[in-house]
């Protein structure tokens, strides 16, 4: 029989009360008493985040910070878990017992060393502006290539060990992506995990542009990491040229990308606020 905990999951969780129920929900549906380790680090919460947590029962380990910082609750809930393979995941997505299984699996029998599940896109309630942008957005090649992070990734205990903590910058998945050549990442084409879409292009420009923000302030930082995240522009371009039900999107698509790459040229490379979608996160 196969010993329980199959696997740590890391949830830093910042005012996440509207969300973290949908999350926790998905990931102990199917799980048997134990089989899962799960740390949600509740860090600087002003709601109930940590509550409602707790109301998981036994199966949910709650941690609290006053610091308000997803770095310093990676690093808490690292030292709180005690199991590999070990994930790092969002509170606002939504990951199910199946995905986390194989996921582990995966970097239980040492093919990679970083892995994450497919990356699912829910459109529901978007506008047709952030529709259209992400159609192109998916067609990116590193979707299918060793994509590790936006919401998910995955380490063996081997693949821990390439770094000795989270270093404090705001793209902890880029990071952790750049650590990892193609050949030691996998995409696990057998299940997914599911991000909301924001619903509006506001809210859409600005996830981005803390997005970008965070790739520049990482490659000031570790220059070494600022390599191509799987195929670059010419393979988007010629994925989409071969798709001519995509080229409507193609403005929508150039629009959020030039807003954004504006947007953090402007402002400092580390945002103060604290910029996330909100239009998505209502009870759940």
């Amino acid at each position: 029989m196969t010993p329980f905990p199959l696997a740590s999951v890391v949830i830093p969780a910042h005012d996440e009360a509207n969300v973290i129920g949908r999350l926790l929900r998905a990931l102990l549906a199917d799980a048997r008493p134990g089989e899962l380790e799960i740390v949600v680090v509740a860090n600087g919460c002003t709601d109930l985040t940590a509550e409602t947590a707790r109301s998981f029962g036994p199966d949910v380990r709650v941690v609290e910070t006053k610091v308000a910082s997803k770095v310093h609750a990676l690093n808490l809930g690292d030292r709180a878990a005690t199991v590999f393979p070990r994930l790092y995941v969002d509170a606002d997505v939504v990951l199910d017992t199946r995905a986390v299984r194989e996921t582990a699996a995966v970097l239980a029998s040492g093919r990679a060393l970083a892995a994450a599940p497919r990356l699912r896109v829910d459109l529901a309630g978007a506008s047709a502006a952030v529709r259209a942008f992400y159609a192109v957005w998916t067609r990116h090649p590193h979707f299918r290539r060793g994509l590790v992070g936006s919401g998910v990734y995955g380490l063996s205990e081997r693949g821990r060990r390439r770094f000795a903590q989270f270093p404090d910058v705001t793209a902890d998945d880029a990071f952790v992506h750049g650590l990892f050549s193609p050949a030691e990442r996998v995409t696990v084409p057998t299940c997914h995990f599911t991000v909301r879409a924001p619903r509006t292009l506001k809210a859409l420009v600005r996830i981005k542009t803390r997005s970008r923000r965070g790739n520049r302030e990482l490659h000031g930082r570790f220059p070494a990491l600022a390599r191509p995240r799987g195929g670059g522009r010419a393979g988007l371009l010629a994925s989409v040229a071969l798709r001519p039900h995509l080229w409507p999107s193609v403005p929508a698509y150039v629009a959020v990308t030039v807003a954004t790459a504006v947007n953090a040229r402007r402002a400092p490379a580390r945002a103060r606020a604290w910029e996330r979608d909100e239009t998505t996160r209502t009870h759940a």
